[in-house]
């Protein structure tokens, strides 16, 4: 029988964070792949593994949130900050609607990087926030001492399509930007080609057997969205970190000593 460990925790208050996945239609065909990113090694957390775009909750996206249109302004400020930080670190603007093109949107993220918040970039270029755009996927908050940060990170999906547009990397925080299917990215994670967190794979996982965005939306808006708050449990095969079993992923555990937990 398996035995859940006390694992002693961090404060419940951890610092708001929000992550998208972007899809795109694979050009060549097969299945859609998704934007990832490799973070600088200098970097407290997740140095130089492959993430998803996104960081935590600024001020200023609670202040753009009262506007904003959703009733719920707290989940308003973490979509707004998936789409700052998305074009902040590779030069997407997405969740956006008004005249966009590769031009602007490289216009925009040098005004973002100078003005350090959206609000004024969406004046300036006349852009409105389209927050539905973003669907609600999932909400990570590991809580461990061993952790260098404690984040509570809300997880979207978004659609590019075509996926016909440029990117960058920030060179600050991260230092390689790649499409890729989910299951190709977990090869090139069991081959050692990039190095991901435990929150990452098991979210790779859930995504990799969708042959469409539509297919992920319909399982995201499928899925309530719950708290996964990973545990330890001890086993007659050995300790494991375990996630609940009912929040949509397909592998639910991992042995500790091969978990990277950030």
């Amino acid at each position: 029988m398996a035995e859940q460990e006390t694992d002693k925790a961090n404060p419940a208050q951890g610092i708001p964070a929000a992550t998208v996945v972007i899809f795109r239609t694979a050009p060549d065909g097969g299945p859609p792949q998704i934007l990832m990113q490799v973070r600088s090694r200098s970097l407290a957390f997740a140095g130089g593994m492959a993430v998803f775009p996104g960081g935590r909750i600024d001020e200023s996206d609670r202040v753009l949130a009262e506007s904003a249109g959703l009733a719920d302004r707290d989940e308003a400020a973490h979509r707004i900050a998936a789409i700052r930080e998305t074009l902040e670190e590779t030069g997407l603007a997405l969740g956006l609607t008004g005249t966009i093109d590769a031009e602007r949107a490289a216009q925009a993220r040098t005004m973002l990087d100078k003005e350090g918040a959206l609000s004024p970039v969406l004046r300036h270029f006349d852009w409105q926030l389209a927050l539905d755009d973003l669907v609600p996927f999932a909400r990570w908050f590991p809580q461990n001492e061993r952790l260098s940060r404690v984040f509570d990170t809300r997880f979207y999906l978004t659609d590019l399509g075509t996926g016909a547009v440029d990117i960058a990397v920030d060179a600050q925080e991260n230092t390689h930007l790649f499409w890729t299917s989910a299951a190709e990215a977990l090869r090139s994670a069991d081959e050692g080609k990039i190095d991901v967190i435990f929150p990452t794979r098991r979210n790779l996982e859930r995504l990799a057997p969708f042959a469409t965005f539509g297919e992920a939306r319909a399982h995201a808006e499928a899925t309530p969205v719950q708290t996964i708050i990973p545990w330890v449990e001890k086993s007659p095969q050995g300790r494991f970190l375990c996630i609940p079993g009912d929040a949509g992923y397909p592998v639910t555990s991992e042995r500790l000593d091969e978990a990277k937990r950030g």
